[in-house]
């Protein structure tokens, strides 16, 4: 959401910059103007196969639940039936993550936000976001999902690489004590992790890979990885992209084909949601950019995947019935 904060001065938190007063001049239209666009963004992804918006959307960077019904009250989404689940975070910042789902389809039973306790060298406490695990029921189907913001590479990737490994860790044990009470539960982790699917985190910490086959219900498939590696990305940093953004799908998504079962991940990318000229053509069209404001959408695009049962695939145009 690239910092979704409305215009008031929380003083628990690191706001002052997003109020009418900081140095962003962050006033009442700008925060409405984002609030459209957003909606607008939301409203889309997915809309070219699905002919609907998401079902199932997870986001970083909200200030707090106010902000989500703001976001939910625009044209592009009030009439949705989304529902919230949202705890706030001991992020200095203040920012959380969220999860959003459509009443009409998903059901949740159990929600839980896991705190990351991290510290400095110095053993300073490093106060940092979150990570959010709802269990639920989509059209008749059980499922756990997790939604991450992990630390960020503020002060050079070596120097926090340790910090987003202890994020990796807390996910890997949030998956193994969700398998204990549910060994054949199937888990969707998402977010925004700071790191590339080929990363040490991703990669060897949570226990991720490109392919699908023979995987342990510990093991997460990641579908961003062959994304990654054909040059797509997320944002973009000192002419490269990164792929910080992913869904990843445990082993138990591809034991039993008789329910929902992953189909295709993406990056949405319209052109809309890219900056159309000057030195970051191409870039994401941002809200802010070197402390000016642009009036973009994020310093992210949005990442998204299918999931797609037989019964609803054969009645569906244009989603094949057996996409592989």
């Amino acid at each position: 959401m690239e910092n979704l904060f409305d215009t008031r001065d929380d003083s628990l938190t690191a706001d002052d910059s997003r109020t009418p007063e900081g140095e962003d001049r962050w006033t009442e239209e700008r925060y409405r103007v984002k609030l459209r666009r957003i909606a607008g963004v939301l409203s889309d992804i997915g809309r070219e196969t699905a002919m609907r918006s998401p079902d199932l959307i997870g986001l970083c960077e909200v200030e707090n639940r106010a902000v989500l019904e703001d976001l939910l009250g625009q044209e592009a989404l009030r009439t949705k039936g989304y529902g919230v689940v949202h705890y706030d975070s001991p992020d200095r910042r203040g920012i959380d993550v969220a999860f959003l789902y459509k009443k009409a389809c998903f059901t949740p039973i159990e929600s839980a936000s896991r705190r990351l306790l991290l510290y400095d060298t110095r053993n300073r406490r490093r106060f940092t976001r979150d990570q959010l695990l709802v269990y639920g029921v989509l059209d008749g189907e059980p499922v756990y999902l997790s939604v991450n913001h992990w630390p960020s590479r503020s002060g050079g990737v070596a120097a926090t690489e340790a910090y987003r490994r202890a994020a990796a860790s807390l996910q890997r044990d949030i998956l193994d004590s969700v398998l204990r009470l549910d060994p054949n539960a199937r888990f969707v982790s998402m977010g925004d992790y700071n790191d590339d699917p080929t990363d040490a985190s991703i990669r060897f910490t949570l226990g991720s890979g490109s392919s699908r086959d023979s995987l342990a219900s510990r093991e997460f498939f990641n579908p961003m990885e062959p994304l990654f590696l054909a040059g797509s990305g997320s944002l973009a940093y000192g002419d490269r992209w990164n792929l910080f953004d992913q869904l990843m799908f445990n082993g138990n998504w591809f034991r039993d084909t008789t329910g929902y079962r992953f189909w295709k991940a993406r990056v949405f990318r319209p052109d809309y949601l890219l900056t159309s000229s000057g030195p970051y053509k191409g870039y994401p069209f941002r809200t802010y950019a070197g402390g000016s404001y642009q009036g973009g959408y994020s310093d992210h695009l949005p990442v998204y995947a299918f999931l797609i049962r037989k019964e609803i695939a054969a009645n569906s145009g244009g989603v094949p019935e057996n996409p592989e």
